[in-house]
């Protein structure tokens, strides 16, 4: 409310349309109640919707939401089309999800390119006959390469089927198939179905690890995403060219004053404070926590892993205690959910295949003896009420065509019977949270067990593990697997000890700290990109903003004339020595047949190579200003804005495009003892200036070659009278001369017996 005040708007992040939905709907009656306006987002919002909730002093949306209409403001031609107002003040709920996990992942407004589907099927079928052999992989890192075998086969299959006609696999007219093959390699080898993405209605569509939502929309760029299609045999979608991306960490380092709001920061307080300068503040609970926190439990497999935990379910379920089970992917929750079926056990699931029913779900997973399994619970925006929710049974138990009377009833009766159904779950012991595997990261852990104990309510979590998690497997599984068999464990057995708990913890901040280690050195190469796209994008406001361009262009010929003319003429050279036929020429080839009087201007004394740019920038603003002088004013400015935007837009997209080439190969300067970053630096710099050099020349070429003709007006002459001819002339059952195909006497025969007796034809 306070920063509101200002005038200048504040926006309220979370995490999708349905929470921002609610809390503008809830929290906006106290905001209007003290005089603010509010205004809410979302992806189906029309642009004059939008442009309305952003001059609001309060507005909800998405993080995803906020970031993309950025990006589509700086893809806008017209004031009109432009939604936001500058960024001003911040609050992001969740904002570990948003500002970290998410960090890695940059927004991209992107358009189609050429089709290339048959390129991604003959990659994904030369995979098909890879084997551990021919590639190595590196499950820590998550990368995967093709090893001299690999490279081999590859190249021998792709003679084979005609794809590659000559060279070799890494020469330099392969090297887009050699891509599209180490694509493929990755979809089949690091990409699981059901837990990276899930098919649906014959669509790949993204799963956020994070969260265990689908990410319509959301695709891989670089092919990956073609490659996954082609893996599952769905419809290929052309592949994207980049239009315009920004990250959510340097979206919001736009902000002025920033802000969040998270139940598990404390874990990554320092990154905080070094990337964004945010400092964490602990806020003490509401009430005592009376979670218990029980040890992990260390099975050697799987099997007996799910074995306990289904054990553990049934003795809690026959307690009247309800459980919430958190398990890392789909697949892992459909797996559970199958051997809960064998044994008859009732339960809800809640991942990406039924997000729709996921309020109700949630809502009800505090009821007596519930089982609910459940994927990541970041952002679920709703509490687990013990005894149930009441507001969810009223709206679906409760006929609304009742009377109010009965209405009243029927609440009263539902009410003692949450509260009933509650005293029972708290005597029973609370919610009960399993976790059938840790994450990497401790946050993800700590959402899923701060679902039970809520507001001082009881409640219990714990954690059941085995040696083929994916965690324990990578980082120390052989270790751990001969110290079990030192101690004599057996099949069944499990470890259960704070030994353990701690050894895992540590794990996992080494995981994190090389996460935080990767964001940190994204973030040093996205800042030298932020950079030049701040210049860029700022500039582009102004253009779109402009009312008056003629300033604009000047410039740009001033700029265009420093560029020009050093290629012609030498700074310590005389004018006699000058390409002047080259510098001409290419006047003429960029801008067009002018005169510009160059050879009249170097007949004078006293020349230098200043002198003669001050000249010529001042004979091209001569020129253009003549040149738009018999231009409609109704038009002017619009033509102009396209004229020097297009060009932009046109050149900025390939210099994207090229540096994200250069951020991908930068890392091998490194063997050759040099910096990666400072090499980047020194080539972004580099192409950044090309890239300003290319749009000016094009703009203005655009601008002074561009050709307007006005159609002349269309004379109207008089119409030629029709000749009069006297039809008495004519036999009365002749045809009738006027053409209309009948007899004389019924088509104009009533005019023989008038004084008139002339008819115009």
């Amino acid at each position: 409310y306070l920063n509101a005040l200002t005038g200048k708007g504040v926006h309220i992040v979370t995490v999708n349309d349905y929470l921002a939905k609610r809390d503008s709907e809830w929290m906006g009656q106290i905001h209007r109640f003290l005089g603010l306006s509010v205004g809410c987002i979302d992806n189906s919002a029309s642009q004059a919707d939008k442009k309305q909730a952003y001059l609001c002093d309060i507005t909800y949306g998405t993080n995803n939401e906020y970031g993309f209409d950025y990006l589509r403001d700086n893809l806008a031609i017209r004031t009109e089309d432009l939604a936001q107002r500058q960024p001003h003040y911040a609050i992001i709920d969740e904002v570990d999800s948003i500002l970290i996990d998410e960090a890695r992942t940059p927004l991209i407004i992107s358009g189609p390119t050429d089709d290339k589907s048959d390129l991604y099927h003959a990659a994904n079928n030369i995979v098909l006959h890879f084997k551990e052999e021919h590639y190595e992989l590196d499950e820590e890192s998550k990368s995967v390469t093709l090893n001299d075998d690999g490279y081999d086969l590859a190249e021998n299959l792709l003679q084979e089927k005609g794809i590659m006609t000559s060279g070799h696999l890494y020469d330099n007219e392969n090297l887009e198939v050699i891509h599209h093959v180490t694509q493929a390699l990755k979809a089949h080898i690091l990409f699981q179905k059901d837990r990276d993405y899930i098919v649906k209605n014959k669509k790949v569509i993204l799963i956020d690890e994070f969260t265990g939502r689908m990410m319509d929309g959301r695709r891989f760029s670089d092919g990956l995403h073609q490659a996954l299609e082609a893996k599952e045999n769905v419809d290929i979608q052309p592949e994207n060219q980049t239009l315009s991306s920004v990250t959510f960490q340097n979206y919001f380092r736009l902000y002025d004053k920033l802000s969040g709001m998270t139940g598990t920061a404390e874990t990554e307080a320092s990154e905080f404070k070094e990337s964004f300068g945010l400092k964490v503040v602990q806020i003490p609970t509401n009430l005592p926590v009376q979670r218990h926190d029980e040890n992990d439990a260390l099975y050697m497999t799987r099997e007996e892993k799910v074995r306990a935990i289904i054990e553990d379910i049934v003795a809690a379920r026959e307690a009247g205690r309800p459980v919430l089970v958190g398990t890392t992917s789909i697949e892992r929750s459909e797996e559970l959910s199958k051997s809960l079926k064998k044994e008859k056990i009732k339960h809800q699931v809640l991942n990406a295949r039924y997000h729709e029913q996921e309020a109700q779900i949630i809502a009800q997973a505090g009821r007596l003896g519930a089982v609910t399994i459940s994927t990541n619970m970041a952002g679920r925006g709703t509490d687990i009420q013990l005894g149930g929710s009441l507001e969810m049974r009223i709206a679906t138990e409760i006929d609304p065509s009742l009377s109010d009377a009965k209405k009243q009833e029927k609440i009263k009766a539902l009410e003692k019977e949450v509260e009933a159904e509650k005293q029972k779950v708290i005597a029973a012991g609370g919610l009960y949270v399993i976790g059938t595997e840790r994450h990497e990261s401790r946050r993800i852990d700590n959402q899923l067990r701060g679902r039970s104990g809520r507001q001082g309510d009881k409640g219990r979590s714990r954690f059941f593990l085995s040696l083929e998690d994916d965690l324990l497997r990578i980082f120390g599984g052989d270790k751990l697997k001969n110290l079990l068999s030192r101690v004599g464990m057996e099949k069944g057995d499990a470890l259960e000890d704070r030994m353990l708990s701690k050894a895992i913890i540590r794990a996992q901040k080494k995981i994190e700290q090389k996460n935080y280690e990767a964001r940190r050195q994204l973030m040093k190469y996205d800042d030298i990109i932020n950079e030049q796209r701040s210049i860029i994008f700022a500039r582009r406001r102004k253009l779109v903003e402009g009312d008056d361009f003629t300033p604009i262009v000047h410039e740009l010929i001033k700029k265009y004339v420093a560029d020009i003319v050093p290629d012609f003429c030498d700074q310590k050279s005389v004018p006699e020595d000058w390409d002047i036929q080259g510098l001409k020429s290419a006047l003429k080839e960029g801008l067009g047949e002018h005169d510009y009087q160059i050879d009249a201007y170097l007949k004078g004394d006293g020349l230098n190579r200043d002198h003669f740019m001050t000249y010529l920038t001042e004979k091209l603003q001569d020129i253009h200003l003549n040149h738009i002088s018999s231009w409609d004013e109704s038009i002017l400015q619009g033509i102009q804005r396209e004229c020097v935007l297009r060009p932009l837009d046109f050149h900025w997209r390939h210099h994207l495009a090229f540096l994200d080439r250069l951020g991908k190969m930068i890392g091998f300067r490194g063997y050759g003892q040099k910096d990666p970053l400072i090499e980047y630096k020194k080539e972004a710099f580099e192409s950044f200036g090309n890239f300003l050099r290319s749009w000016r020349f094009e703009a203005l070429g655009r601008l002074l070659k561009l050709r307007i003709e006005y159609e002349a007006e269309p004379t109207i002459s008089a119409p030629t009278p029709p000749p009069v001819i006297d039809i008495e002339d004519y036999p009365r059952n002749a045809e009738c001369p006027c053409g209309s195909g009948k007899k004389i006497k019924h088509c104009h025969g009533a005019l023989l017996k008038k004084p008139e007796k002339n008819v115009a034809v």
